[in-house]
């Protein structure tokens, strides 16, 4: 049974438990301050801190994490990224108080001083810029350091922006992206077993099924077979509709396509325009290529 560290809360608990119920393995705790939970009786899950769950997985104590991406590049252990899970996306800015005279990396001069919760991404950015600051490790409320003087510019996290402007901040370069990332460690290839490493990888398709069927839609309809060329450029598909004969029906004939959610409303009124009858539009639960 393999190990999975999970947020212990935050919205990426709340995702990554989403994700797994949603993928068939319910995520069963035994109380609300629970440590540990099965997954779908097949894999055993660990909460922890987002932050740590780096150092669980780089250490053995998890076979694999769920966390963001910013927080591995901080940790700076030597994980591979096994599937982004879309969520938790946000990016890493370097910021700076509206009235400051920066408005780019090379308007900060030399033992700039640089507030953030992530100093390990702060060095390596900002050597690689080549410039010469002073950084400044702080736990939180990166925005109000400016303010304080604590600090000249802040390197902080921001999913809209909107929470820097309300601080009398403005961005002045993206460091990086990021998002939820299911991980593990480099080495598992060379140490676990065939069946271990085959598990791992069961995994990953089975989430990956559900990322991928987000925002589609499975469409079916009856359509005179004399349109299907019209029809097979209004359902593209994933490889094209299916197109099947219907018993008795006659100039008709049976499309089905995965199509995306927000050009539903055009499709269908495509397909009625060309004589379609019989739409019938349902969710995709999972989408296994």
């Amino acid at each position: 049974m393999l190990r999975i560290a999970l947020p212990n809360k935050g919205r990426l608990s709340e995702d990554a438990r989403d994700l797994f119920n949603q993928a068939g393995l319910d995520v069963l705790v035994r109380g609300d301050r629970a440590l540990t939970a099965s997954l779908g009786g097949e894999f055993e899950a660990i909460f922890v801190r987002a932050q740590d769950v780096p150092e669980f997985v780089a250490d053995g104590a998890a076979d694999a994490g769920i966390t963001g991406y910013d927080l591995v590049s901080e940790s700076g252990r030597d994980l591979e990224s096994l599937l982004d899970l879309e969520f938790g996306k946000c990016r890493i800015v370097v910021a700076c108080r509206e009235d400051a005279r920066i408005t780019t990396i090379d308007d900060i001069v030399d033992d700039t001083r640089v507030a953030t919760v992530f100093p390990a991404i702060a060095r390596e950015f900002f050597a690689n810029a080549g410039r010469k600051v002073q950084i400044v490790p702080i736990s939180g409320a990166a925005e109000i350091a400016p303010h304080l003087g604590i600090a000249d510019v802040i390197l902080d996290v921001t999913s809209t922006g909107s929470t820097l402007k309300t601080n009398g901040l403005r961005e002045v370069a993206t460091v990086m992206s990021s998002s939820a990332r299911l991980c593990s460690a480099r080495c598992r290839a060379s140490t676990w077993t065939p069946e271990k490493v085959e598990v791992l990888d069961q995994l990953v398709g089975a989430l990956a099924s559900v990322i991928r069927a987000r925002g589609k839609r499975y469409l079916m309809a009856n359509v005179p077979r004399a349109s299907l060329a019209d029809v097979k450029k209004i359902l593209p598909g994933i490889t094209g509709p299916t197109v099947v004969d219907i018993l008795n029906g006659g100039e008709f004939v049976a499309v089905h396509a995965v199509v995306r959610a927000e050009s539903v409303y055009r499709t269908i009124a495509s397909l009625k325009e060309l004589g379609g009858e019989g739409i019938l539009l349902t969710r995709i639960e999972r989408l296994v290529p």
